[in-house]
Formats: structure tokens, sequence, C-alpha cells
């Protein structure tokens, strides 16, 4: 979820409905939030259930998958059904996806939540971002930006405090986000559908996937900084939290939550300290930021530094929220109305498989030359896609206008 607006000043739109965009908000948090839960988790599953790190990274893309496919074919749903019917439907999803993470006994069961969760999240995504607009207009595209990103880090940190220090490691969390989602869904269910139904939903479920030609140079020059901010999510997401622990030399869930959320929160604190920017802007420093921050990190991992790992990770993190916001605000407003759901399909698509792909790869890498060594050169690839997007988007700055197409 996120912006394709320019930046406007955050005061309330006419016809705001702040008890909409409040409620809907929160349910992005909640959704993020329990994406990310099972990331301090996953040393817990792998000690009780002895698999390998092809294993754990394969859990974690097993949500991607799903999550592309509905997202991309289901987009467009609420246009037709209303906001509020999708999002209880996806919300009614993700509970059987948390359910089953309580109860999982072994892998199969955790690969079956993780693939509902990718469904039911990919389902909501597209209403939920809809439905924020709908309620504010003006701040909508701000809340669309913070709100996924803040919603992983506090997954990510609230479940490595309740592992260390609640009892039930396995289950708490769970049932945690499962009585807040029930809550949750008892004030989308009174929350009024500003969006009136319409004919076309089935035709609405054929996936578009187009790049219109005023965009296809633009989504070259911010492509490898799109792929460097997701391999690095996919990386820390997964295996960040057993780099944290080989650093540190702490054996507790919430050193991997607490590296999760250096680089979340303060990707967060820089979409809000940054938005208001022009998006070339905001890529550059993305892009700047994912290049050192990258770097600083491989050099943790050379030295065997975790508060230079910690450090690496805010400055990364920093690049991870600016990169994204600066690469959608770069393409989105180059589509006409009509091609840029295509477009964005696009997009997506390159996100989530640079999210997926390098972290199943880093779990094969891992199994044959150690975790340390994959880490290094994981960093450095990150580190070089950024570096290449840093200058393709210095080379465009400098260009003068006359001289482009």
């Amino acid at each position: 979820m996120s912006t394709t607006s320019s930046p406007t000043r955050a005061t309330p739109s006419p016809g705001t409905d702040r008890r909409a965009l409040t409620g809907y908000a929160t349910v992005v948090l909640t959704f993020m939030a329990a994406a990310s839960a099972p990331t301090p988790l996953y040393a817990e599953y792998q000690r009780a259930w002895h698999f390998a790190p092809t294993t754990l990274t394969a859990v974690f893309a097993a949500y991607a998958a799903p999550l592309l496919l509905t997202l991309v074919a289901t987009g467009a749903l609420s246009d037709h059904l209303g906001r509020r019917a999708v999002v209880l439907a996806a919300m009614a999803v993700e509970a059987v996806a948390l359910a089953t993470f309580a109860v999982a006994d072994g892998t199969p069961a955790l690969f079956a939540a993780r693939i509902v969760q990718g469904l039911a999240t990919g389902a909501a995504t597209g209403a939920l971002a809809a439905a924020i607009v709908d309620a504010d207009q003006v701040r909508g595209a701000l809340v669309n930006s913070v709100a996924p990103i803040a919603g992983l880090a506090v997954g990510a940190l609230g479940t490595g405090l309740l592992v260390t220090y609640a009892p039930a490691p396995r289950q708490l969390v769970y049932l945690v986000l499962l009585a807040v989602l029930a809550v949750q869904a008892a004030v989308v269910a009174r929350t009024p559908d500003r969006s009136p139904r319409r004919p076309g939903a089935l035709a609405s479920l054929r996936p578009r996937f187009a790049v219109p030609a005023t965009a296809r140079s633009a989504l070259l020059r911010v492509t490898p900084v799109e792929v460097a901010v997701w391999a690095l999510g996919g990386f820390t997401l997964s295996l960040g939290p057993s780099l944290a622990r080989a650093l540190s030399g702490l054996d507790s869930p919430l050193t991997g939550g607490l590296t999760t959320f250096a680089l979340l929160g303060a990707g967060a604190a820089a979409v809000l300290g940054l938005h208001h920017q022009p998006a070339g802007r905001i890529l550059l420093i993305g892009a700047a930021a994912l290049t050192a921050g990258s770097a600083i990190s491989v050099a943790a991992v050379l030295t065997g530094s975790f508060p230079l790992l910690l450090a690496g990770t805010i400055v990364s993190g920093a690049g991870f929220g600016t990169g994204f916001l600066g690469a959608v605000r770069t393409i989105a407003p180059l589509a006409a109305p009509a091609e840029r759901a295509g477009l964005m399909a696009t997009f997506y698509v390159i996100s989530y498989l640079a999210m997926s792909v390098p972290a199943v790869g880093a779990g094969l890498a891992v199994a044959r030359g150690g975790l340390l060594p994959t880490a290094a050169g994981y960093g450095t690839v990150v580190a070089l896609l950024s570096l290449a997007g840093l200058i393709s988007t210095l080379r465009t700055r400098t260009t003068p206008i006359g001289a482009r197409p």
C-alpha cells in the first residue's frame, strides 16, 4: 500500500471521515503487524522443528506469491463490491491464518498459515488503501505510506517482547492479534461505506500488467532502487534475526525483533519527515541511504560488530522507506488514470519478486557457505544496486530538460 499522489499539506479535506480514517488505518497496522509477527519467532520454530535455513526463507517467501496474486486480481474489486465488504472478507481470511499460526505444530502448518495470510493481505491491500483515501483525500496518501511500514515495525518489536517476556511464546502473539482483529471487524462493520457499488466485479478480477510508453524509462530508472529496497526487506524479515543473534551473541527473539524494528521504524520516520519533498529528491535520498546503510552493515558483518549492524540497519531503513516512496511517486503520475492499475501491478510484481526470490537464494547460500559470508555478499549486492540507482537518479537530475524526451 502506498501513495500515488503528490505531497499536500496535511489538513482535513471537506467530507473527511475521521472515524473511518482511524478505523481503516488501524486495520492496516494489524495486517502488517501480523505479517512481521513470525519474524522473531523463526528461530524458535527452527529450534523446535529442526529445519534448515532454506526452509526458513521458503516459509517467508510462501507469503509473497499468494499476496501478489490476490493483489493484482482483486485490487479493483472494492470499486464494485464496496470497500467494507472486501475488507471484512479479507479480515475473516486473516483470522484463519492467525488461528493456523497459533496451533501450528510443524513446518506444513507454517507454510499453510503464510499462504493464507498472503491471500488475506493481498485482498485487503487495494480495498484498505482506497477506503483510507475515501475517508480523507488529503491525508490518506500519507497514511497509506506510513501505516504499512509502521505496522511491520510494531509487529516485529511487539512479537519480540511477547516471546521474550510472556508465556506461550508460539501462541500468544497470534491470539492477541486475533482479539484485536475481532474488535476492528466490529468497528468496520459499523462504518458507512463511501464507495457505491457498481457492476463488473467478475471482469475486474482479470489481472492487468502494462507499462505505458510514458513511464517505461522512469520504471527502468527506479527499478535498481526498488529491487534493493525489497531485497533488503526480504533478508531482514527472514534471516535478519539469525544474523542479529550471530553478531550479538544473544539468543533472544527480542534481538531479532529489535533489528527488524530498526529497519522499519527508521523507514516510517523517514517517510513522515520527507513525504513533502519532491519525488526526485526523495528517491535520491533513499538511494544514498540504502547505499551507505548497506555498506555499513557489510562492515558490521566483516568485523563482527552488532552495534555497527544496528547503525547500518537504521541508515538502510531510512533508505527503505524513502526509496519505496520515491519510486512510487516517480512512476505513478506518468500513467493516465486508465493505465495506472496496470503500471502499479507491474511495479508490485517487481517488488514482491525482489522480496522473495533473493531471500530464498540467501537461504540456499547459508546452507552451503554459512550465514556471515552470505550476509556480507547479500549486503554488497544491495549496496551496488542502490549505488546504480543513485547514479541513475543523479544523471537524470543533472540532464538539461531540453535534452530529455
